[in-house]
C-alpha cells in the first residue's frame, strides 16, 4: 500500500491542476433578449464543447429538458426556452464551470408603459471620447440601453468621400463597423469600445441595438494619408440557389445549407432582400446564413433560391506614403500577418522571396506595391482556371485569379504587411458572371486597399472590359463590377460533431463548409448554382 499511497497525492494534484485551469465557457451574446417561452434561443459564444455530453444551460435557474437543445457547438447553442417568470440569467455549465451571466426577459411578463408615459426604453449616448481619431484607432461610447450584449446591433459611422463627392453618394449614408475586422472590442449595456472603420468619415456616430437607435453622437476622423473617391454606384439584382435531391434518407435526419451572402463593406452595401425561398434558421452567422431541414423523405426534391439588390460603387484611393504613422500592432493586424494553409507565409520559398522584394523599404504601402510589381513583372497570368496552389505558381511563373490572390496576401504577410483574399464574381459586359478572386492590404489610419494581380496582368474574362492603364489602376483602386461574398476565410463549425460536411473549393464565397448531413439522411445530391445578374442599374 505505501507505494501507492506515495504515487497517489501527484496524481489527485495534476488532475485537480487541469481541472482548475480549465476555461470556463463564455457567453457573447444571446437571441433573442426578450422573448416568449419555448422559443428558440441562440447562445453565442466560446468553450461551450463540440457536444452537449454532460453539459447544460440554466435560464432563470430552470434547465431546459434534453429534447430543448436543437443545436450544440462549440460556439453556438440553440435551445428552446422553459417556463420562467419574469427574467433570469443565462448560463452554459461545462466541466463544473460556469460561464459569465447574460440576461434574458420574458417578453409576457415586460409591463405595458401608460400612455403618455415619457420613459424611453432604446439606447442613448451621453458621450463619445475621444471626440477625434484615426482609422483603425479605438472609440469608447458611454450611454446606457445598449443591451448587455452586441445581439445583432452595431456601431456606424458616416461614410462618404474625403474630396468633393459625387452626386450619387452625397445623401448621408453609413459604414459598419465589422466582426472580420476585429472592430468590436467589448460591448455591455453602459459602454462599447469599437475600432474607427475604413470609409468612415467625419459626421455622425450612431448606435443601434434591437430596441432601436441612438440619437447619434459627432466623430471627427483625422490623421488619414490621403482621399478616397467613390462613384458610378451600380446596383445589381442577383440571384442565386441550391437544388437537393434525395435518394435514401432514414427518420430523423438533418440538412444544413449554409448559404452565401454577399458581403457588406465600405463599397459594396446589401440592399434590399428581394426573395428568398425559405427562412434561415440563422440568418446571418459569420457572413452566411444557415438553413435546417428536418426528416427529409427518399425521393424528395427541393431547391432553395435567393435574390438580393447589390449595391457596388467604383472607388479610387490616393495616398501620400509619407503620412502613414507607425501605430502599436492590433488583433487585425496580428491575425492578417499570420500564415495559415491557403495563405503559406511563413514557407520557406515565399519569406525569402518576399525579403529579396522589400530589401530594406519599411513603409507598408511602398511594400504592398513592390510585391504587386514583381507579380506582374515576373509572372504570366490566365483567365483560365490553374492546377496548384499559390507557392506551385511560382514554379511555374503561372498564375490564375486564384493564386494571384493568394500569392499576393502570402508575399504581403510575409512582409509584415496584414492582407486577406477576397472572393466574389466579375460582372461582364453581358451581364454574365464567374467566379473571382483578389485581395486587399491594411493601412492603419487609411483602412483595407484593394489589389486585383490576375486583371492588372491583363488575365480578364472575354467579355470584360479591363481599363487601359489596368496595371496601375488594379493596384490601389476597383472597379464596379467585382461583387465580392467574402473578406478572408469564413471559417464554419459544424452543427453535429458526427455530421458529414461538404465544402466546394475555389467558389465564388471562401467559406469552409456548404452543407452539412445528420442522422439519416444516407445519400443526396446538391447542385449549386453559379451567380445570375437579373438586372443592372446604373446611378
Amino acid at each position: 500500500m505505501k507505494p501507492f499511497l506515495l504515487f497517489f497525492p501527484p496524481v489527485l494534484a495534476l488532475t485537480l491542476f487541469f481541472s482548475c485551469t480549465a476555461a470556463a465557457p463564455r457567453i457573447t451574446s444571446i437571441h433573442p433578449r426578450i422573448g416568449k417561452m419555448g422559443a428558440v434561443l441562440a447562445i453565442r459564444g466560446a468553450g461551450f464543447g463540440g457536444a452537449r455530453e454532460e453539459s447544460w444551460v440554466t435560464i432563470a435557474g430552470n434547465s431546459p429538458t434534453a429534447a430543448s437543445y436543437l443545436a450544440w457547438t462549440d460556439e453556438l447553442i440553440m435551445v428552446r426556452v422553459p417556463e420562467i417568470g419574469e427574467a433570469g440569467l443565462v448560463y452554459v455549465h461545462r466541466d463544473g464551470k460556469k460561464s459569465n451571466p447574460t440576461l434574458f426577459s420574458n417578453e409576457e411578463a415586460i409591463p405595458v408603459p401608460f400612455a403618455g408615459e415619457t420613459y424611453d426604453p432604446g439606447p442613448r449616448i451621453s458621450a463619445v471620447e475621444p471626440r477625434a481619431g484615426a482609422v483603425g484607432s479605438l472609440v469608447t461610447i458611454t450611454g446606457h440601453n445598449f443591451g448587455a450584449a452586441q445581439e445583432g446591433g452595431g456601431v456606424f459611422f458616416t461614410w462618404g468621400a474625403a474630396s468633393p463627392a459625387p452626386s450619387e453618394v452625397a445623401a448621408p449614408v453609413w459604414v459598419g463597423v465589422r466582426e472580420e475586422d476585429f472592430g468590436y472590442e467589448s460591448w455591455s449595456d453602459r459602454e462599447i469600445r469599437v475600432r474607427v472603420p475604413g470609409g468612415a468619415v467625419s459626421g455622425n456616430i450612431e448606435v443601434r441595438t434591437v430596441r432601436g437607435a441612438a440619437r447619434p453622437g459627432y466623430f471627427e476622423v483625422t490623421g488619414r494619408p490621403g482621399s478616397q473617391v467613390w462613384r458610378d454606384k451600380r446596383s445589381y439584382a442577383i440571384a442565386w440557389s441550391v437544388d437537393i435531391r434525395v435518394a435514401e434518407a432514414v427518420l430523423p435526419n438533418t440538412l444544413y445549407l449554409w448559404l452565401p451572402r454577399p458581403a457588406d463593406s465600405a463599397v459594396q452595401r446589401r440592399g434590399e432582400l428581394i426573395s428568398l425561398s425559405a427562412a434561415p434558421f440563422i440568418e446571418n452567422y459569420r457572413g452566411v446564413s444557415l438553413f435546417k431541414f428536418d426528416d427529409i423523405t427518399s425521393g424528395e426534391a427541393f431547391t432553395l433560391a435567393a435574390a438580393q439588390l447589390v449595391e457596388v460603387y467604383a472607388v479610387e484611393n490616393s495616398l501620400r506614403p509619407q503620412d502613414i504613422r507607425g501605430a502599436s500592432p492590433g488583433q487585425l493586424e496580428s491575425v492578417y500577418t499570420k500564415s495559415d494553409p491557403l495563405v503559406p507565409s511563413d514557407a520557406a520559398e515565399i519569406k525569402a522571396l518576399a525579403a529579396s522584394i522589400i530589401g530594406r523599404e519599411q513603409n507598408p504601402y511602398h511594400r504592398a506595391r513592390l510585391v504587386y510589381e514583381w507579380m506582374l513583372r515576373e509572372l504570366s497570368f490566365s483567365a483560365e482556371a490553374r492546377e496548384g496552389d499559390a507557392v506551385e505558381s511560382l514554379s511555374s511563373k503561372m498564375a490564375d485569379a486564384w493564386q494571384a490572390a493568394f500569392l499576393f496576401c502570402a508575399l504581403a504577410r510575409s512582409a509584415g504587411v496584414p492582407a486577406l483574399p477576397v472572393s466574389g464574381v466579375l460582372v461582364d459586359r453581358a451581364r454574365e458572371t464567374a467566379p473571382h478572386f483578389w485581395a486587399e492590404f491594411w493601412v492603419r489610419g487609411f483602412g483595407w486597399i484593394p489589389v486585383d494581380a490576375a486583371l492588372g496582368g491583363g488575365a480578364a474574362p472575354a467579355d470584360f472590359t479591363l481599363p487601359d492603364n489596368h496595371a496601375a489602376f488594379y493596384f490601389g483602386n476597383m472597379d464596379n463590377q467585382h461583387i465580392a461574398f467574402s473578406h478572408g476565410i469564413i471559417s464554419l463549425s459544424r452543427m453535429d460533431r458526427r455530421g458529414r460536411v461538404a465544402a466546394r473549393e475555389r467558389d465564388y464565397s471562401l467559406q469552409t463548409i456548404r452543407e452539412e448531413a445528420a442522422g439519416g439522411l444516407e445519400s443526396y445530391s446538391s447542385l449549386w448554382s453559379g451567380i445570375t445578374v437579373t438586372g443592372v442599374y446604373v446611378q
